[in-house]
């Protein structure tokens, strides 16, 4: 079953109550991804090879402390992931010898959602990942724009990007030229907007900060 095929089903597929919900109203997002996201990460766990490259740069979860200290600091231990709402966050696999059993995000799987709880970052018991008080104090990456691969220069309107971010306008916007526009100093990196994107490859991405 071709990949872009997956993607626009998980997209038409999804509940009307969760498509049509306010950008704003982030306890949407518990409960729409606490429905989805585990059976949808199952359905591609089970056609695709999900297994993290070792080369490969990954996104931590939120309130986490500086890559170098990150390794040496994390338990290990899995709370996280058994934890966290939107089944969001995976342990790298064994074969990864630097960083197996290290929590990692990959939006194209399952993204954050900027839980009210901050659920992941009160179960760390080592500090590797630090308590968080609000959504903006996350910095998991940046999103970057790619206007090239962007369906809206293909003339669609899609808006999936900025209508499901759970921090709403103040991180993304459809700019007056119709491109799609990051704040930097409000994005938190959660991933949402590069899980929606339509486009193959992906047209928004996340990038690890530092």
């Amino acid at each position: 079953m071709p990949f872009a095929f997956v993607r626009k089903t998980m997209i038409e597929d999804l509940p009307e109550e969760i498509n049509n919900a306010p950008q704003d109203r982030r306890a949407m997002f518990r409960l729409g991804f606490r429905r989805l996201m585990e059976p949808i990460a199952q359905y591609i766990e089970d056609r695709f090879d999900v297994s993290l490259p070792v080369d490969r740069e990954v996104l931590r979860p939120p309130g986490a402390i500086e890559e170098g200290a990150f390794r040496e600091t994390c338990y290990r231990c899995g709370n996280c992931v058994d934890v966290c709402p939107a089944k969001a966050i995976r342990s790298a696999p064994a074969d990864d010898i630097e960083r197996a059993g290290m929590p990692y995000v990959d939006p194209d799987l399952a993204a954050c959602v900027v839980c009210d709880e901050f659920a992941c970052s009160k179960a760390c018991p080592s500090g590797a990942l630090k308590p968080v008080d609000r959504a903006f104090d996350i910095r998991m990456g940046l999103a970057h724009v790619d206007s090239g691969l962007c369906l809206r220069q293909q003339g669609e309107d899609c808006r999936l990007c900025v209508a499901k971010c759970p921090l709403g306008h103040e991180a993304i916007r459809i700019g007056k030229g119709g491109q799609v526009e990051v704040t930097a100093a409000a994005c938190v990196g959660c991933g949402v907007c590069q899980f929606y994107c339509p486009s193959l490859p992906k047209a928004i991405r996340i990038e690890p900060l530092g």
